[in-house]
């Protein structure tokens, strides 16, 4: 994210807004609608003070002794006030609607293509970014943008076109009057533009502020047994209160700013009126001006004032929405290194399971560039094998895993075409996975984690998640293999049963289960198993794990099985076991094969069985 802030020309900048059209765009039509109403309204605003003026002249001051026809011309006269007030009403409505309907849809097409594109990225991105820090601009950014669209942009817009229409009436009334106003609107616009520069850059930085306290709850609060084990309780609530003084300090100087701002236009906009009033009386008084015409002149002085004052709250609206803009565009521009080929692939399958080859793979993470993860890494998996990557943490089991399902990619770049690259190829039969799309490798692939992840759905819907056309009798097919149909069933509403946030209702075992049954819903022909039965009690590990043997024996030739083990008597069956140290493979073969040689393997166990 970095090098995307210090790419960005202009932090703030208005011109940010311009992120905002390709959103804006199918909705031209809309757009367009808006905004005739918007100069209807704008009009009829604008024909206030004509009417004003007519009432005055022609009704109050008018020379005729005829009472019966004087209450007959104010009548008339009123009667056209209340139609302009009627037309301005009905303008007004219709023009409030449409924008704000185009507020709302915008915002939600913003939201989910922002959402959408952080789906879609790798978890090199997420190094390097709190999901605090996503939330925050899907959110607060979001609403920023919504409230320009939906109410800022087009005040803003109806203002300019007052403003400038009351210009054009003093023209053409009071030539004289006019050329000052526009001397001192000069003198209110340049000051404004100034003080405009400093509230961009604190509006800014008072977002990034909010930003870095949702991080810090968004993180907390995903790990709230761990603080209340370690009684941390009081010192998170301290940081999160630092972090929030952070972002009311540069809310505060930012409202300065502003305040200074609205204070400036206030005053000079009274000043311009009451210089205009003034200058009015004399005229009348002077014989030089009907009292109509005074009316008219001082109405369009005061719409020229408050359109002027408008819009120096709506630049500060504008300046803030930039910058939730530019946040958002940054997330938008972001681009995954692991992308789809210009010219995918088919992956061939013959039902006989899948075909894997690691062939010479250098792997780097970008977080630690100068530490090898994988080194000349490779091995090959026949159709229908089940092999165990066993060895210490942080000998590159995991990122075999991850390399396998293109979380990442191997060093170098394809230059050398199907010859190889510098950082090696990962083959799935015969296929380089880097011409795969994405959907392709990760749909025949089947992944059952360490830490099982639960949506806050039903157990119903948790297991169905590895396929979401699944029937029912299918899914309890899946649990009743994973030994989970027994203890769902126990839960108040069975299948139904809601399992809380992250599975808050269901044991380390529990979740696991669930985790297994819903790979062993999606049959994927290849099976990458992360400890499986890490978190089972022993009675369920040992359930569990003839259910895995099970359903690997049954499906022999049929789905290849890759298994990352710590605990050794869960791969004693493998028909191989390969032994990793500091991403290096040192030792491969079957389980008695390789305490026969008594190397790393046979102290690793003999450590493990001892105990």
């Amino acid at each position: 994210m970095a090098s995307l802030l210090s790419s960005t020309p202009t932090r703030g900048a208005p011109r940010s807004l311009t992120g905002l059209l390709p959103f804006l765009r199918p909705y031209r039509a809309r757009i367009a609608l808006s905004l005739v109403f918007l100069v209807l309204a704008a009009l009829a605003t604008l024909a206030f003070p004509m009417a004003l003026r007519n009432l005055i002249d022609g009704g109050l001051v008018s020379g005729t002794g005829d009472r019966g026809a004087q209450a007959m011309a104010l009548r008339g006269h009123f009667e056209e006030l209340f139609a302009v007030a009627m037309a301005l009403g009905g303008f007004s409505a219709a023009r409030f609607y449409m924008v704000s309907w185009l507020g709302e849809r915008v915002t939600a097409d913003l939201r989910n293509a922002v959402y959408s594109h952080v789906l879609q990225q790798s978890p090199q991105f997420f190094e390097t970014t709190q999901t605090g820090e996503v939330l925050s601009r899907l959110t607060s950014d979001t609403t920023l943008v919504q409230t320009v669209v939906g109410s800022s942009l087009s005040m803003g817009l109806r203002n300019a076109v007052l403003g400038l229409g009351a210009l054009v009436m003093l023209v053409w009334t009071n030539p004289y009057v006019m050329s000052v106003v526009l001397l001192a609107v000069v003198l209110v616009v340049l000051p404004t533009m100034w003080i405009g520069r400093r509230v961009r850059r604190l509006s800014r930085d008072s977002q990034d502020r909010v930003a870095d306290s949702s991080a810090i709850a968004a993180e907390v609060l995903n790990a709230i047994p761990v603080v209340q084990s370690y009684t941390a309780e009081p010192r998170e609530a301290t940081r999160f209160a630092r972090a929030t003084e952070d972002a009311f300090h540069t809310a505060v100087k930012r409202t300065k700013a502003r305040a200074l701002l609205v204070a400036f236009i206030i005053i000079a906009n009274a000043a311009l009126l009451l210089w205009g009033l003034y200058r009015g009386t004399e005229a009348v008084l002077a014989g030089q001006m009907s009292a109509g015409h005074l009316g008219q002149t001082v109405v369009y002085v005061i719409l020229l004032a408050s359109a002027v004052a408008v819009l120096g709250e709506v630049y500060g609206d504008l300046l803030r929405a930039a910058g939730a803009t530019e946040r958002l565009m940054e997330l938008l521009s972001s681009r995954s290194p692991v992308a789809n080929p210009a010219t995918p692939k088919r992956l061939p399958t013959s039902g006989q399971g899948m075909e894997v080859q690691f062939d010479q793979v250098q792997f780097h993470y970008p977080s630690r560039p100068d530490q090898p993860a994988l080194q000349d890494f490779s091995l090959h998996l026949a159709p229908g094998e089940t092999v165990a990557l066993v060895g210490a943490s942080g000998a590159g089991k995991t990122t075999v895993f991850q390399l396998l399902q293109r979380f990442y990619d191997v060093d170098g770049d394809r230059a050398a075409g199907a010859q190889g690259s510098a950082g090696g190829r990962i083959l799935l039969n015969g296929v380089d996975i880097r011409d795969l799309t994405l959907d392709s490798l990760r749909t025949h692939t089947g992944t059952v984690p360490q830490d099982a992840v639960i949506f806050s759905a039903s157990a119903m819907d948790n297991i169905r998640y590895g396929r979401p056309n699944a029937s029912d009798e299918e899914v309890k097919a899946a649990t009743q293999a994973a030994f989970a149909h027994d203890f769902i069933m126990a839960l108040p509403e069975g299948y139904h049963t809601f399992l809380g946030e992250r599975g808050v209702r269901l044991s380390g075992g529990q979740r696991q289960r669930i985790a297994i049954a819903r790979a062993m819903l999606k049959n994927p022909p290849l099976l990458l198993l992360d400890e499986a039965t890490s978190a089972l009690d022993a009675e369920s590990e040992r359930m569990v794990q003839a259910a895995l043997d099970t359903a690997m024996q049954r499906h022999t030739g049929r789905r290849t099985t890759l298994v990352i083990a710590h605990r050794l008597a869960t791969v004693q069956n493998a028909d191989r076991i390969v032994v990793l140290d500091h991403g290096q493979i040192v030792e491969q073969g079957t389980h008695s094969t390789l305490l026969a040689q008594g190397g790393v393997y046979a102290r690793l166990a003999a450590l493990q069985f001892t105990t």
